[in-house]
């Protein structure tokens, strides 16, 4: 019997990368799985690859957000596994040269959406439900260029163990996985060109240990096991680090 028979889970940001990954390792376990995105085409032709439900709905958004407890509340009842997923880097630039509407953007996505998911979410949590947050090594850390991204992050990590400690008593656990450099398309959404992210690949890999780049099935893989109940049910406000040591 699979683990996440008769489970419903929602995973934002679920048409490529970290977040269509964890819903396929999902739904092989079991789960019904809702994935949401920004791009009609883009989140209808994964929903069908992946066997999930479609959603249209932008993390940015909180009437989004809205629209998307209502629909769940309403066709799908309560939901046991919740994988916070959808974020952006936006421009990589110095504070001097950072722009506001670049601040608001990643802020508004990876921060302020992320946080009002959960909060809208929190009521049709089933008891015993998992939250995950989709984090990155750079929340401690201070690269130049990366000051926005790196401090989402960082805010993330803050809310995930508050949010651990208010929902303990309701047995939802909550948790962060925080990759390191990831085969995604992330980079190449920042807009940057294949010469450019072949040169900083080659940096990142020279930066880790195990001399490699992780992949979106390794994170979905942690996902899954901390949002199973069983294995994982006494972890909560935990980060993993999944990085290949690159923090070391």
């Amino acid at each position: 019997m699979n683990k996440f028979n008769n489970k419903l889970a929602v995973v934002t940001g679920g048409n490529s990368g970290i977040g269509y990954a964890t819903a396929k390792e999902l739904i092989a376990e079991g789960a019904k799985v809702i994935i949401t995105g920004r791009r009609k085409d883009a989140i209808e032709k994964a929903a069908e690859e992946l066997g999930a439900i479609p959603f249209v709905a932008d993390q940015g958004k909180l009437e989004d957000i809205d629209l998307l407890k209502k629909e769940i509340e309403e066709k799908h009842g309560k939901v046991d596994i919740l994988f916070i997923n959808a974020g952006i880097t936006g421009t990589l630039t110095s504070i001097e040269n950072m722009d506001a509407d670049n601040f608001d953007n990643v802020m508004n996505i990876n921060f302020r959406g992320a946080y009002f998911t959960l909060s809208k979410f929190t009521p049709i949590l089933h008891d015993g439900a998992s939250v995950v947050f989709l984090s990155s090594n750079v929340a401690t850390t201070y690269k130049p260029n990366s000051s926005v991204y790196q401090a989402s992050k960082a805010a993330l990590n803050s809310i995930a163990k508050t949010a651990a400690s208010e929902l303990a008593p309701r047995k939802i656990r909550v948790n962060m996985v925080s990759p390191g450099p990831t085969k995604t398309e992330i980079m190449t959404k920042a807009g940057l060109d294949d010469e450019t992210l072949k040169g900083i690949n080659e940096w990142l890999i020279d930066a880790i240990p195990l001399k490699k780049m992780g992949t979106a099935e390794d994170v979905a893989k942690l996902v899954v096991y901390l949002s199973d109940s069983h294995v994982a049910s006494f972890m909560t406000g935990t980060e993993i680090i999944i990085d290949g040591g690159m923090i070391l």
